[in-house]
């Protein structure tokens, strides 16, 4: 089981430490706020009040011993900003190998990778680019990101696609996307015993329905402009 360390137990750090609790992971949970810890204390393997910037005082915990720590201090202040490069500095100091650190902005994130970051985590910006692209294609369900702007997602089949072929609609053609998977949908009009079946290798003569659930991969501005109806 990882052992994880989050470090600053605000919005961020206080719902991060909470969900990978409730998966099951070991979680240390560190602010210097005393209420900050009650408040998550019964959530968390251990939560303790601390200040991550004395590098004695995280071995005490056995920080140096964590597999990830992942530092959420807010950045408001210019103390805050202070606080989160010396804990860098001291958890890359202590040998932990994956240190992810919060940054509000692009000159922090660039601070914290120079100072020994191995990752850096930017949910202000990363929500609102979510927020932008669910908004200029709601047609798109959940994606993965494979590399930044390629993705895997998940679409249902409008009604634009119903009793058309794979052929028909000529997916690479016309929107430059793969089509990698079919699921059929609870509602479509396929064959009963189709319902939520999974065709995995597509055929050119595979029939479409609507509702079905497409899996399809390219690029976020390709997967934008496949149709909503």
């Amino acid at each position: 089981m990882k052992r994880f360390a989050i470090i600053g137990l605000g919005r961020f750090g206080q719902k991060l430490a909470i969900a990978l609790a409730m998966s099951g992971a070991e979680v240390i949970a560190i602010d210097r706020n005393r209420d900050q810890i009650e408040l998550i204390r019964d959530q968390v393997s251990h939560a303790v009040r601390l200040d991550s910037t004395d590098e004695e005082a995280l071995k005490a915990q056995g920080i140096d011993k964590v597999d990830v720590a992942i530092i959420g201090i807010g950045q408001g202040t210019g103390r805050g900003f202070e606080a989160s490069v010396l804990t860098v500095l001291n958890l890359r100091q202590m040998g932990v190998k994956q240190i992810y650190a919060r940054a509000e902005d692009l000159i922090a994130g660039e601070v914290f990778s120079k100072v020994g970051a191995t990752e850096v985590i930017y949910p202000e910006i990363e929500s609102a680019q979510r927020w932008a692209y669910k908004l200029i294609a709601p047609q798109i369900g959940e994606k993965i990101d494979f590399t930044p702007g390629y993705s895997l997602a998940r679409i249902k089949a409008p009604a634009s696609f119903e009793g058309k072929t794979v052929m028909d609609l000529q997916l690479r053609q016309k929107y430059n996307v793969n089509l990698v998977l079919i699921k059929r949908g609870e509602h479509s009009k396929s064959k009963k015993s189709e319902k939520s079946k999974i065709i995995n290798v597509p055929m050119p003569n595979t029939i479409i329905y609507e509702d079905d659930i497409l899996m399809v991969a390219g690029s976020d501005i390709d997967l934008a402009k496949l149709p909503q109806e």
